[in-house]
């Protein structure tokens, strides 16, 4: 795949006038980069989702500008020393590969914005989240703040809208190019599963295989789309267990959750495997993939998310049952050996925009991920695939790939 040509975001403009239709411009700021050390060292890049799905910019500090029927790109403001270090930027190629009709200096283009912002009361940008997320316990990019503090500037009484939902509900929808970006990714990323299982039985740190997906996915032209998870027995017991730096032991089930970001759309697979599984760890597997079946039989236009969730968790709690696990089916009994959700979006962003609470509608892509954690019995497994809900029910777009306790092979047409 060549990437998005510049009518991909042009379209997706347009869209966002259609479903937003307030009459003041909208304002969006691409994602700041974060500091590392005490000079301009900073930590790898990552792009506002929301912002490249309107312009295609992947790139620092911009500002998109939606006004009537006029679109434009403002750059930062870049000193002779910045541009000795890290060189220029070719804003007519951006302005070309966005389809706006122009890109402008800092100095340019905030001498445009500030006339214009003077003249109204009105304007739509996305609302910055708090500096300090609670629930994960991160900072979160203060570039959405900055540019409200900018803009205000220029005005204070401007009154401000957030155009977000808007954009994360056209988001959701996949349109065909998108799919066939993300089904690209997903081949890609069985493609280095499959590698590594034909090695399997010759690893013996998970470090090892962590480097060798860094390789894999280099050699491809892949960026990883989240922290690569390889962990076996008891680490698997840790959902989002990352120091991937213990001895395997090849009686205990591995197991590895990865994903890849090509063309800005990701791929999140998950596989647990032992060459030689006793059978009370090949009843927890095949437990897992009761579940799983069941989460596919439900998925189809119109479901929605909250009440799927809940028909699983039941089913499980039997599962858990069947494996003398828990003797009664509550929520506190099943979320001890299953924590998590079964499925999130999946798109530009691993964990991708959507609202949960809506029908799941054609064109959106999910992740389908049940999962058993028994720490009591070093067991923790996890089986993940990408779905795309269709017209009339799902296709798992990652089919292909074994599913067997002992095998990562790519199964044929």
């Amino acid at each position: 795949m060549k990437g998005f040509a510049p009518e991909f975001f042009k379209g997706n403009r347009q869209r966002l006038r259609g479903v937003f239709g307030d009459s003041g411009p909208i304002i969006l700021t691409a994602n700041g980069l974060i500091q590392r050390t005490r000079d301009d060292d900073t930590y790898e890049f990552n792009q506002d989702g929301s912002f490249w799905y309107l312009c295609g910019v992947d790139q620092p500090n911009f500002i998109l500008v939606m006004d009537k029927d006029e679109d434009y790109l403002i750059g930062p403001e870049l000193d002779e020393r910045w541009l000795a270090f890290h060189g220029g930027i070719d804003l007519e190629a951006l302005a070309k590969k966005s389809g706006v009709d122009e890109a402008l200096t800092g100095k340019q283009g905030w001498q445009r914005l500030s006339k214009r912002l003077k003249k109204i009361r009105h304007a739509a940008v996305m609302m910055p989240s708090e500096a300090f997320d609670e629930r994960f316990l991160v900072y979160t990019n203060p570039a959405k703040e900055h540019l409200i503090k900018k803009l205000k500037s220029h005005n204070a009484r401007l009154k401000l809208s957030d155009v977000a939902g808007h954009i994360a509900e056209l988001r959701t929808i996949k349109q065909p190019s998108e799919i066939e970006a993300i089904q690209k990714v997903i081949d890609e990323t069985m493609e280095v599963y499959q590698v590594i299982g034909k090695k399997l039985d010759k690893y013996k740190n998970e470090q090892e295989i962590s480097a060798e997906i860094d390789y894999l996915y280099a050699k491809r032209g892949l960026k990883p789309s989240f922290r690569q998870i390889i962990a076996g027995g008891k680490n698997a017991v840790t959902l989002h267990y990352g120091k991937n730096d213990s001895q395997i032991n090849t009686s205990e089930i591995l197991l590895m959750d990865i994903g890849a970001s090509l063309s800005h759309y990701c791929s999140d697979l998950t596989r647990s495997v032992t060459l030689k599984p006793t059978k009370r760890q090949q009843a927890v597997y095949d437990a897992v993939m009761q579940v799983r079946q069941f989460a596919l039989d439900m998925l189809k236009p119109g479901i929605r998310l909250p009440e799927y969730e809940g028909a699983i968790s039941g089913f499980m709690g039997e599962k858990l049952q069947d494996l003398g696990l828990i003797k009664i089916i509550d929520e506190p009994s099943v979320r001890k050996y299953y924590p998590h959700s079964t499925s999130h979006f999946l798109g530009i962003d691993v964990h991708d925009v959507g609202d949960f609470k809506k029908p799941l509608k054609e064109g959106m892509v999910i992740t389908v991920e049940p999962g058993l954690y028994i720490p009591e019995e070093n067991i923790g497994i996890r089986i993940e695939d990408d779905v795309l809900i269709t017209e009339s029910g799902c296709r798992v777009l990652s089919e292909r790939l074994s599913r067997e306790l002992g095998s990562l092979r790519i199964l044929s047409e």
